[in-house]
């Protein structure tokens, strides 16, 4: 008998962990609180007597479920190479309703038992979005992990439309419509883990192509000592917010953390005697304390209808997940003079262009003057993995890259079975500051260039801004990252 033959919905309902066993004892962990009766349960069920190792509090118990249960790296791989090319497509689309927790079921459809595979090994594996990806002769499933993406099965082409319908049904899509984009949202379990995952669905030329967001509730990401900003930046991003009007912005592309910077710079603010509200397309996290609006374009709920309504709320903080248009950006702006903090989210690369962004959108220079308080930009690079990092002499070119701080060796990728031969485990920020002063107002309201206000924000004293490139040597020092991992983020 295996560690984990006892099923996985048996093994939590009677709060017993079968951990090894020899010839004629089974080891076993109890969870606080367990009865004589399911020890004895679990002693029918293994057929020998049991040696306890010990109790543990219930949430080590079920991490150490999880940890025992959880499936292997390949499964999916494994599955669809099980599945016959030939086998019945009706049996196939045969669908149950969904899950609670993925390790309680295994005895399910070959197309039910792939999906779970699937999902199980994204979130095992910190996978940020799974793609599936439908082409003439074959599917492509592919994670994406620490911003790079990877294949991990290659589906027969007839599988592709039964994967798909498995995934509307669990996002509660309209399985019958083919033909224009959908947008849903699953909530899973997988060993007690609650797990949230938005499902995009576009048709494209030989079928249905999928975009799975996966959003782990993980509340010690949302604080900002998690985000590896450096000491500094912290404090003064920490100072910003505690303005009690203005506007501050984090900018950056799509996937660098904008979102997550949001949400941890929300925790700072005092929810007990602040009215906090947020307009999200979509709502990623639940946040206790704070009032959350998810936008819905299909009945006419955009972000400046809900933000006009907001504003009637008598809010204190007001979140908004992106300016979009004039009008958002305009209701934001008049928020801020109005006595609210508005914090929301712009698509720039750099710091200084959000507030060009701003008013090529339309927003009046002087009104932007007024009221921004400071913008954060921000990307994520790939952290070296701990295990096969090797460290060498620094080069010219690295010197060059980094100037007088350079240290004598850097550390660089190379690659093992612990980071999947990547060479890297994780990422963190890098992050670019801009305070507004009495200059910077002035250079706004004139209408400055972006090369003015960049030239302004490097050359402010003690409070210069230090742009992400130069953010990012701190991380060489400390060997968390590469060179070139810090070239490629950073190459514009």
């Amino acid at each position: 008998m295996s560690a984990t033959q006892l099923s996985y919905s048996f093994a939590k309902a009677h709060g017993v962990l079968l951990v090894s066993q020899d010839d004629d004892t089974a080891q076993v962990l109890l969870r606080d609180g367990v009865d004589a009766t399911s020890v004895g349960e679990v002693r029918r069920q293994t057929g020998m007597p049991l040696r306890i190792l010990g109790t543990v509090s219930p949430a080590t118990f079920e991490a150490r479920l999880a940890e025992a249960y959880a499936r292997g790296e390949s499964e999916a791989a494994d599955i669809v190479q099980d599945l016959d090319q030939d086998v019945d497509l009706m049996q196939l689309m045969h669908e149950l309703p969904p899950v609670e927790d993925l390790l309680e079921r295994q005895d399910d459809a070959p197309i039910i038992r792939l999906i779970n595979a699937l999902f199980t090994q994204a979130v095992n594996e910190q996978a940020s979005d799974v793609h599936i990806e439908p082409y003439e002769q074959h599917s492509v499933v592919r994670f994406r992990r620490d911003g790079m993406l990877t294949d991990v099965a290659r589906p027969h082409r007839g599988m592709h439309a039964a994967m798909v319908s498995r995934i509307k049904i669990m996002a509660s899509l309209d399985i019958a419509e083919k033909r224009l984009p959908q947008d849903g949202r699953i909530a899973l379990r997988l060993g007690g883990r609650a797990v949230d995952v938005r499902v995009s669905t576009v048709p494209t030329t030989h079928g249905e192509r999928l975009v799975l967001r996966i959003l782990e509730k993980d509340a010690s990401r949302q604080r900002l000592e998690a985000l590896g900003m450096s000491v500094d930046t912290r404090a003064r991003f920490a100072e910003l917010l505690a303005n009690p009007h203005g506007i501050v912005l984090v900018t950056g592309p799509t996937g660098s953390g904008k979102t997550t910077t949001l949400y941890a710079a929300l925790q700072t603010v005092d929810k007990e005697h602040r009215n906090i509200i947020t307009v999200e397309d979509p709502v990623e996290y639940d946040l206790a304390g704070v009032g959350q609006i998810q936008v819905n374009s299909r009945i006419e709920m955009g972000f400046a209808r809900a933000l006009r309504s907001v504003l009637r709320q008598d809010p204190d903080v007001i979140m908004i997940g992106e300016i979009r248009d004039l009008e958002t950006a305009q209701i934001a702006v008049q928020a801020s003079l109005t006595g609210h903090l508005v914090l929301a989210t712009l698509h720039t690369n750099d710091a200084p262009s959000a507030i060009t962004r701003l008013i090529d959108l339309g927003v009046e220079s002087f009104l932007l003057a007024s009221c921004l308080r400071g913008v954060l930009a921000q990307r994520l690079v790939r952290v070296l993995c701990p295990v096969c990092r090797r460290e060498a002499a620094t080069t010219n070119d690295a010197r060059r890259v980094i100037g007088t701080s350079c240290p004598e060796t850097l550390w660089s990728a190379v690659g093992c079975p612990t980071c999947k031969n990547t060479g890297y485990s994780g990422r963190t920020g890098i992050y670019e500051l801009l305070v507004t002063d009495d200059v910077l107002v002035k250079l706004i309201h004139d209408g400055a260039s972006e090369a003015a206000l960049r030239t302004h924000g490097r050359t402010t004293g003690a409070r210069a801004m230090r742009v992400m490139r130069d953010d990012g040597i701190r991380l060489l020092v400390d060997g968390m990252t590469s060179l070139d991992e810090l070239l490629r983020v950073t190459r514009d």
